[in-house]
């Protein structure tokens, strides 16, 4: 046999004997999963509509409770030669009117009065007074301008009118006689007493201040938003704004605006921010209403290598006659890296590791793994072994698909955030709404047992007060 056929039948058994002998089995270490620092938010705060409704029937019961039986009392006589009590003779009545385009309150007050008055002088250290008493029983209106200031409605009240059930009396020999044409023009003396009492108790009854603190302590308690992931969003009020109150109808609308931070967190249910004492209450004409809420896209690590794990189905990669195929697929985080562990079979069995920065593709909503390379034990050892594995078509192929979309992920982040946008009630009289629009993509973090993209969603929400508790 002449020697280039000789040649011919060895290099063909070569590589018939290289073809059909044992797959090369990939011996290395693993690189063990890392605990992962504690992810630092960087907020960007949002503005939350606050509008206040308080209808007048709340203030009318309030102001009622307020003043009952004997509402006032002057037993000085020495000071302007009045003693006088003020009885409620039954409820008051509160409601709107408008007058000359001025939208003010009206209270309807039956009382009874009696009044004392001195009538007299005092010369020489000696006195000569007479008191005269007099009987009133009526109905007083009352009108009032309304306005906002340091957490409380205030009203500035007028005595309009009084109507005499009964014409007043004055007690003279022991008998009731009609004094109608002195007690009228007497009003003046008492009708500023009347009017400073009403607006005191309109005052009590509209301090909305604990009222709006309780419903933002309860708002501010983190909100669970996905048992799965454990993720909670956080609310931090910062300032609180008020325009001036409108009163329209049958109640009075006070809106308020929040400034504060909106977050989502990853693990164990967070404590709530609120604090009583850095709440600061500003006045301004105009209240924004656009809120930059931070929330995250929680991708576990399984999850993640399940998704990937499809990637790979059905693929063989091939680089001259040598062929494989990736079987399972495990994630997890080391030293700020994603380790990913492919099992191979074909003509290499066992695992490789390969490691890289997480990265997000804005177009597809993928993640994708920056720099991904072998881990260096496992290179050193391929280098050996598998050395064709490491050169650039099969690792560029297997680099290809070790990417997934989060774009369920960010669904799913989107979808249970509205969860606490429709209608959410963490206590009675307090509702949250809003909506969702443009989401923006801010960063990959890692966790011990999860990717977190975060991202900001804006949109709009309100958190409504319905009357006053």
């Amino acid at each position: 046999m002449s020697k280039p056929a000789s040649f011919l039948l060895i290099s063909l058994a070569f590589v018939l004997f290289s073809s059909c002998s044992p797959a090369q089995k990939i011996l290395s270490l693993t690189p063990e999963p890392e605990d992962a620092s504690p992810i630092i938010y960087e907020n960007t705060p949002s503005f939350i509509n606050l509008p206040i409704t308080v209808k007048l029937k709340d203030i009318e019961n309030q102001t009622n409770a307020l003043l009952n039986g004997l509402i006032y009392k002057d037993d000085n006589v020495e000071d302007d030669n009045i003693e006088m009590q003020v009885w409620k003779l039954a409820p008051i009545t509160i409601e709107s009117t408008n007058e000359k385009s001025r939208d003010r309150i009206k209270t309807t007050l039956p009382l009874k009065v009696l009044v004392k008055y001195r009538i007299g002088t005092k010369t020489l250290g000696t006195s000569f007074y007479k008191t005269q008493e007099f009987n009133l029983n009526g109905i007083i209106t009352l009108m009032s301008d309304v306005s906002l200031s340091n957490w409380k409605l205030n009203t500035e009240t007028e005595l309009s009118s009084l109507e005499w059930n009964e014409s007043p009396t004055a007690t003279i020999f022991g008998k009731n006689i009609p004094v109608t044409y002195l007690i009228n023009p007497a009003i003046k003396l008492f009708k500023t007493k009347i009017e400073q009492k009403i607006d005191e108790a309109v005052g009590k009854s509209m301090d909305f201040k604990p009222t709006v603190l309780t419903a933002l302590e309860a708002v501010s308690v983190p909100f669970k938003m996905n048992d799965d992931y454990e993720s909670w969003l956080r609310i931090v009020p910062l300032e609180i704004y008020s325009t001036a109150s409108k009163l329209k109808k049958d109640q009075f609308l006070l809106q308020m605006g929040m400034k504060c931070n909106m977050e989502t967190l990853v693990g164990q249910q967070p404590e709530s921010k609120f604090d009583l004492n850095k709440i600061i209450l500003k006045t301004v004409t105009k209240i924004p209403n656009q809120i930059s809420a931070n929330i995250v896209a929680v991708s576990t690590y399984n999850d993640a290598s399940q998704v990937m794990k499809k990637n790979f189905e059905g693929q063989e990669f091939i680089s001259g006659n040598k062929k494989v195929k990736v079987q399972d697929v495990a994630i997890w985080h080391k030293n700020g890296k994603i380790v990913i562990a492919l099992d191979l079979s074909g003509s290499v069995n066992g695992k490789i590791y390969l490691s890289g920065f997480p990265q997000y593709d804005e177009n597809s909503k993928e993640i994708y793994f920056e720099d991904l390379d072998y881990v260096l034990d496992t290179k050193n050892k391929l280098m050996r072994s598998a050395n064709w594995l490491v050169q650039g078509l099969v690792l560029r192929k297997i680099k290809q698909n070790c990417r997934y979309s989060i774009q369920a992920n960010l669904d799913e982040g989107k979808k249970t955030i509205m969860s606490y946008l429709r209608n959410y009630s963490p206590m009675p009289g307090v509702f949250v709404n809003g909506k969702m629009e443009n989401i923006q993509f801010r960063k990959v973090q890692l966790t011990n047992n999860a990717i977190i993209a975060s991202i900001t969603v804006n949109g709009e929400v309100n958190i409504s007060i319905d009357g006053l508790k």
